[in-house]
């Protein structure tokens, strides 16, 4: 009768240790492959890097391993192949991929503007897309989302990709070619265009109006993970909005903790500074609910790829998106 304790004691113990295993077990993240267009140390990248930083998908029990594809385009195709649920590119892309047969849509686009952006050379004097005709134009790839911006552009202003001279030349070269006055434009985003100054050329920017009314990054989900992975994407895009908004909220601050994450940019504080100012002022605003896609938006662009014959057919609108996940305390801050 002496044991009788000690084994309601060893039972209770026993007890308490399987249920803390049981709860270690379930708070394990759930880890994710995250695909971006190009590789994850560029301040492009910044909210995804900030949130990852800050602990903002640990928040949402998920571990994200951000791996480089070889643009947008390729980002659709391997979350549409299944070697990843979810990944970044431009809301645009999926009205390039879907006629193709491949099952992606953006869940969230973070920004009202485009993030592409047409910069020349301040020497070249250069005021029009017109006026890029007969010239050598940098992008990154011809599979990112980037270069069909700049090929929608070329056909707003009535010129054809064979009128200019278009470069491929990686997410390196892209800025360093046009720094090193080998090209006299480049269609990029906004840290190339502070790279090249950086790299001392003056540089000056299209007018808005007259680039392609393209859209911000976006965050893609293949129809297979929104249907049985709804938890998992939600996680995703709510940490990254919270990641966005800390880039909004405080340019300066956010430089900081994306120094943090990258330790090569360490000393770079103030270029950092200059690029999240210009995604904020050119391509984080204008939304009114942070993350959601404008379906009206997405339909002219639609209609404009096809128009021009950029893609072969006209994707139905709702295959596109869905704003599923932002529809949460987050989109009403």
């Amino acid at each position: 009768m002496f044991n009788t304790p000690f084994k309601r004691i060893a039972t209770a113990a026993i007890a308490a240790l399987g249920l803390a295993v049981a709860l270690q077990a379930q708070a394990e993240p759930t880890k994710v492959t995250y695909l971006l267009p190009a590789p994850p140390s560029l301040p492009a990248f910044a909210p995804w890097i900030i949130a990852k930083q800050k602990g903002y998908y640990q928040a949402e029990n998920l571990d994200l391993e951000f791996i480089a594809a070889k643009g947008g385009v390729d980002v659709a195709k391997q979350i549409g192949a299944g070697n990843a649920l979810v990944g970044g590119a431009i809301g645009d892309t999926p009205i390039i991929v879907r006629p193709n047969g491949i099952p992606v849509r953006a869940v969230a686009v973070l920004g009202g503007g485009g993030v592409t952006m047409v910069a020349t050379n301040a020497d070249a004097k250069i005021r029009d897309i017109a006026d890029l005709k007969g010239k050598t134009v940098t992008v990154m790839s011809y599979s990112d989302t980037t270069y069909y911006a700049l090929l929608a552009s070329l056909r707003k202003a009535g010129l054809g990709k064979d009128d200019v001279d278009i470069q491929a030349a990686g997410p390196s070269g892209v800025w360093q070619l046009f720094s090193a006055n080998k090209a006299v434009a480049m269609a990029g985003v906004p840290d190339w265009v502070i790279n090249a100054e950086d790299a001392g050329l003056k540089y000056q920017l299209i007018p808005r109006e007259q680039v392609f009314e393209s859209m911000a990054q976006a965050i893609l989900a293949s129809d297979d993970a929104i249907e049985h992975h709804p938890q998992l994407v939600r996680g995703v895009v709510q940490a990254t909005l919270r990641g966005l908004q800390d880039i909004v909220d405080d340019p300066k601050a956010a430089a900081a903790t994306f120094v943090q994450a990258v330790p090569a940019y360490a000393g770079k504080e103030a270029s950092l500074e200059k690029i999240l100012r210009l995604y904020v002022d050119y391509v984080y605003a204008g939304q009114a609910v942070p993350g959601r896609v404008d379906p009206a938006r997405l339909d002219a662009v639609r209609k404009f790829y096809v128009s021009e014959g950029i893609v072969p057919r006209e994707p139905a609108l709702e295959e596109l998106y869905s704003n599923q996940f932002i529809d949460t305390q987050t989109t009403a801050q």
